[in-house]
């Protein structure tokens, strides 16, 4: 039944709130963490990049059916930027998953079952006051405070960017999600479907992200950082083909 991982059908949500850091980091240091039928995306042929999703959706179900059917979840997302060349030579920006969380057993047992991003439940605490939102996971060691209603948000001062024009060309999501099958030599690929897609930088007032800490990256620091609200998204059916 491992077929049925290869996301056999089209999903549908509403993203009532994303937020993506993206962090930026020596491409030495992630060449390894990625398959050998990917490449880095990289900046100035010398970034490479993490992002870490923070993504609230709403009535998420198989695409068609209808919304009342649909669940609301929130999810934590660990993707590498990247490339893939497909069959036809069109090279493809995308993302590779490390890690995938989310708040409800639900979402893990059958998100385990239709894809290969290993969900893990995690406890995951949203609380938003008059200026500022802040989100925690004791679990994942995760402590986030974020402001977006600042009228002139700078892009932080580890950035490697020299403006927002370029950092938001690694905003995430991307187009395309990979996952690669090594003993068969399959690349499953993803793509994503979205409509008035405007990310809006906000401010990081700290960010305590354990996955990344743990990683023990040498040289890597924090890019930028997104959001976009109220976004309907889906996801087409996974498709495969052989990579050599």
């Amino acid at each position: 039944m491992s077929f049925l991982k290869n996301h056999p059908f089209a999903v549908e949500t509403q993203f009532e709130n994303s937020i993506v850091l993206s962090y930026a980091i020596a491409k030495e240091e992630l060449q390894g963490l990625i398959p050998e039928c990917l490449e880095l995306d990289v900046f100035d042929n010398k970034w490479a990049f993490i992002a870490l999703a923070l993504v609230k959706t709403k009535n998420l179900r198989p695409k068609g059916f209808s919304r009342f059917l649909g669940n609301d979840f929130i999810l934590i997302g660990y993707r590498v930027f990247v490339q893939y060349t497909n069959k036809r030579g069109k090279r493809l920006r995308g993302l590779y998953i490390l890690k995938s969380e989310t708040n409800k057993r639900k979402m893990s047992y059958f998100g385990n079952i239709f894809t290969h991003y290993n969900y893990t439940t995690t406890d995951i605490s949203y609380l938003k006051d008059d200026e500022t939102l802040n989100i925690s996971s004791k679990k994942s060691d995760l402590n986030i405070s974020i402001q977006s209603d600042i009228l002139d948000i700078k892009l932080p001062e580890t950035s490697p960017f020299n403006n927002w024009k370029e950092a938001r060309r690694f905003a995430g999501p991307l187009p395309f999600t990979f996952t690669y099958n090594e003993k068969k030599k399959e690349v499953l690929i993803i793509e994503g479907v979205r409509q008035h897609w405007k990310p809006k930088p906000i401010h990081v007032i700290n960010a305590k992200v354990g996955f990344v800490k743990n990683k023990g990256f040498k040289n890597i620091h924090l890019a930028n950082a997104f959001e976009v609200s109220n976004i309907p998204y889906y996801w087409k059916k996974g498709k495969s083909e052989q990579w050599t």
